[in-house]
This record gives C-alpha cells, structure tokens and sequence, in this order.
C-alpha cells in the first residue's frame, strides 16, 4: 500500500538544508520579473539534485525542472512554486530580515520556493513514478500575472501538464491542518476606476455648482447596492472602494471639478463579474446624473477565480490525510476573498490550490511587515507536494 508519508519522512532528513535555503531567500527578496538571483539559485539547486533538465527564462525569469520517473508513463504533474516578494519594508529584526530596502517576503514565497526544491530534490533521489513530474517556479504571482506570462511564452507547450498542484501557506489555517475543497479556492481580483465630473465653484455658493463630492458619496453607498440586491444571496460579491482623490486640503471653500475612486471587486462565478460590471456602470452613470454631475466606472479584470477541480481536490485531500491525519484535512470551508494568479493555470489544465496551516495563538497576517514563514511547515508541504506527485503517477 502507498505510503504518502514516506516523502515527508524522508525530506525531513535534510530540514536543516532547506531552512537556510529558505532563509536565504528570505534575506534576499526579489520582485515581479526581477527574481534573477532567486532563478539562478533554484536552477542551481535543481541541478544539484540532478533533475533530467532544467530550464530557465520562461516567462522572464521562470524556472522549470524535469523530473522522469523510473517507469514511462504518459502523464506530467506540475508542481508550482512562486518566487516574487512584495514592495514593502520589512520590521521583523530577525537575524535573515530583508536586505533590500522597501522589498520583503510578506506572503511566504521563500517558504513555497523551498517547498518545491524539496520535493524536487526528493522526487529526483527516488523517482518512485511512472510518467513525468513539471516542478514550475514562477515569477511575478503579487499582482503581475507571472504564471499567465508562463503561459504566453508556451509553457503548456513546452511541458504538457496534464494535473497541476499548488501550496500556499495559511496564518488563519492551524499549524498542522491543511485545506482544500472542489471547487473555488479563491476569489476573482478585479480593479475598478471611477470618474465623477461636475462643475467646481465656490463652497458657499453651492447653488452655482455640481458638487462631484456629494454625487460621489451617493455613489459609493448606491453600488453596495450591488451586492445585497443584485447577486443571488447564495453567492458572494465584493464592491470595496479604497482610495479617493478630490480637492484640495489647503482650499477649505473651493468645491472640485472632479473626484477620482479606485477599488477592487471580488466574486466566485464568471456570470456574477459580468454583473457586476454592467451593475456598476450602470449605477454610477445613473447616480451622478441625478446630481447633475457625469460618472464613468472602468472595470479592469485582473486574476480570474481560482477554481480547484473535483479529481485533483479529492486526491489532495487523500493524500493529506496520509500526512496530517483525517480529522486535519479541512475540506468543508468558504473559499478565501484574495486573489490569485495560479486561477491562469487552473483555467488552462485540471489541477489543485492548497492551504498549508501555519497558523498559531501569535500568527502574522500575510502581507504584513512583522510576517515570516513558518519553517516548522517545509517537510510537510514538501512532502505533501511530492506524495501527490507519486499518488498521481501511480497508476502507470
């Protein structure tokens, strides 16, 4: 019988290892389509561990390791790993903190690189598989599409996937649990842009004007409108304003001629980001026209859904359930409302997105300054990426 643990067992031998190389990556982050050190470094490693080939390059700074098992098969896993950092500044202190200014590993990209490396250097050592194992290190995830450039410059092509399987670790995930369901994973991260022209004038004369702050405030209570009585209250919608620009500080009684909003818009259903869209032009035109003023939405569509299919969600969980036991696979839960770019790959081929747990009584949230990745979770998401390869590649 297969023993999913076995992966795990066996790269714990070299934790050590892959804590510094986490590390190291860590003190030196990289962002979107700049991850040079961090390609060469994994090229290197992948080299090292003696992967049949090792490709670098794709997608601007992509790496891809070839692994073959030790029977023929005709069918390829990939395992991805994302390399970027986030333009933040780093306030851990500790020891391997960032050594690049307003650069940081804020989301855990160190710890998936390293996750990777080791199930490749496993995977490599023991090759107990039939068929061909794709290990993706990818650029640019924070924002910057890296895995849909992979794509444009023909990684299917070039490495045809049949099953793709991606980890991410999770603070609000326990340490020792892991989660995966059929289905959304995580949300559509679109990018809204709004535009309300009215007449400027003076703050005491109001009659003489269109007031673009006052329309824009309508505008902003009337698309939450969207939500509650627009989509179906068994699916979920996200219409957030975060950013306004209007005035002048200095110009306590000048009324503006314009105000500009950004936000962002998340949804589970490509139907429901089609509404939206249509529902927030609508509302915007037709809420500054009653103010006499002139509003203009602009919906930019940024990562779609990240929608895990039932085969690789169900084998994930079989296999994590070999390595953290039945009762720490979660697989009832709600999909996350952040946005992520392995959506592109999932759109291409079948395939699953993981959360690692990694959270404790004290958890940073991602994509905070005093964030760190736990290393305690290396042997387990390692080993987990490298048991769903060989359950995969089973068969053959």
């Amino acid at each position: 019988m297969y023993n999913p643990n076995k992966a795990t067992q066996h790269i714990r031998d070299f934790h050590a290892e892959l804590t510094d190389l986490r590390r190291d990556i860590h003190a030196n982050p990289e962002h979107a389509y700049k991850e040079t050190r961090t390609a060469a470094l994994v090229a290197e490693r992948l080299r090292a561990f003696g992967v049949d080939e090792v490709h670098t390059g794709i997608g601007t700074t992509g790496v891809v390791g070839v692994i073959r098992g030790a029977r023929p098969g005709k069918r390829a896993v990939g395992l991805r790993a994302d390399m970027d950092c986030l333009a933040m500044t780093e306030q851990t202190r500790l020891p391997y903190a960032s050594r690049h200014a307003g650069y940081m590993h804020a989301c855990g990209h160190d710890g998936h690189t390293t996750m990777a490396l080791g199930a490749a250097r496993y995977l490599a050592a023991t090759r107990n598989f039939a068929g061909t194992v794709y290990c993706v290190f990818q650029p640019a995830e924070e924002g910057q599409a890296g895995a849909r450039a992979m794509i444009e410059d023909g990684l299917f092509e070039r490495f045809p996937i049949d099953a793709f399987y991606a980890l991410h670790n999770a603070p609000w995930v326990p340490y020792g649990q892991m989660a995966v369901r059929n289905g959304a994973m995580m949300a559509a991260a679109d990018r809204i842009e709004i535009i309300v022209e009215g007449k400027a004038g003076h703050g005491g004369m109001p009659q003489f004007v269109a007031d673009p702050i006052l329309a824009a405030s309508h505008v902003i209570t009337a698309i939450q409108s969207i939500a509650s009585r627009n989509v179906d209250p068994a699916d979920t919608a996200v219409v957030s304003i975060c950013a306004i620009e209007a005035g002048n500080m200095n110009a306590s009684n000048v009324i503006p001629p314009r105000v500009r909003m950004v936000g962002t818009v998340r949804t589970y259903r490509t139907d429901t980001r089609t509404l939206v869209a249509e529902r927030l032009a609508a509302i915007v035109a037709n809420t500054a026209a009653a103010f006499d003023a002139v509003g203009k939405a602009e919906f930019v569509e940024g990562y779609p859904a990240t929608v895990n299919t039932p085969r690789e969600a169900s084998l994930a969980a079989e296999v994590g359930r070999g390595i953290f036991g039945a009762e720490n696979v979660l697989t009832e839960l709600f999909p996350n409302t952040g946005g992520e770019d392995f959506a592109f790959f999932l759109q291409q081929v079948p395939g699953a997105y993981i959360w690692i747990g990694q959270g404790t009584d004290t958890s940073c949230p991602l994509h905070h300054p005093g964030y760190d990745f736990d290393d305690r979770v290396i042997p387990n998401g390692a080993g987990l990426l490298a048991a769903i390869a060989e359950r995969e590649l089973a068969a053959e």
